[in-house]
């Protein structure tokens, strides 16, 4: 289970009656929240500490809350949650496309709104890494693919080059079913339980975006995937000897 006390959320949002409800809330539940007003002081929070979570609002005064998450995103894995009053579509697909882990419409469910962050947190690593004793290492259990290896010990991807890959949760978790059942095809649905695990307004797309942006980071040729192919009409299906190391 998630250790809410050892949590730290980081609120971006520029209306003052939300900062206070996103915090009450939050910290009514076990979290330690900071809330800030704009990308300057969201900048120079994350310089002081590090934080498990960030939710954002999507329409700052005179900011872009998109590009906000797309900057956090160019340097850090961590999970972002952002929100927005507009009911469009489009912006939730391009949210996600960009850089944001999960997208929330106001107003909002308090329910909904925790057990979102719970699962959000659930899944990510620690922002600080673990120190690894040498005989522990050897105990890690592994999965490889055409010179990727997949620690699902550490929850950590290297890629050929032997270098670490950044993946938010969302796209870990889909990463991890697919080189755990290669060769089979799974709905959008199937999908969408794996990466939501809990019950909220989703929808197709939501993975669409995240197969891209799988894509992005392991196909040679994101344009023409020859890992994560598409089944159309059915779903995806992970084309990929993978082993054991």
């Amino acid at each position: 289970m998630t250790n809410a006390v050892q949590q730290k959320i980081l609120v971006v949002d520029d209306e003052i009656d939300m900062r206070e409800l996103l915090q009450d809330l939050l910290e009514d539940s076990g979290f330690s929240v900071t809330a800030v007003a704009d990308g300057g002081a969201m900048r120079q929070t994350l310089d002081t500490a590090p934080y498990s979570l960030i939710i954002l609002d999507l329409r700052l005064k005179g900011e872009d809350g998109m590009q906000l998450a797309r900057e956090v995103r160019e340097h850090s894995s961590i999970p972002i949650m952002m929100l927005t009053g507009k009911g469009d579509e489009t912006d939730r697909i391009l949210g996600l496309e960009l850089a944001a882990d999960d997208f929330l419409m106001k107003p909002f469910n308090n329910r909904e709104l925790l057990a979102r962050v719970r699962a959000m947190l659930r899944r990510t690593t620690q922002l600080s890494t673990p120190v690894i004793r040498k005989e522990d290492a050897y105990s890690h259990e592994r999965l490889s693919f055409d010179g990727w290896v997949m620690d699902l010990t550490s929850r950590e991807l290297t890629g050929v080059d032997g270098e670490p890959v950044s993946l938010t949760y969302g796209e870990y978790e889909l990463l991890e079913m697919f080189v755990r059942s290669p060769n089979r095809v799974f709905s959008r649905d199937q999908l969408l339980d794996a990466t939501r695990g809990f019950d909220s307004d989703v929808y197709d797309r939501t993975i669409d975006v995240l197969i891209l942006r799988l894509r992005r980071k392991i196909e040679p040729n994101p344009k023409q995937p020859s890992y994560i192919r598409t089944e159309r009409g059915v779903g995806y299906i992970f084309n990929a000897s993978v082993m054991q190391c």
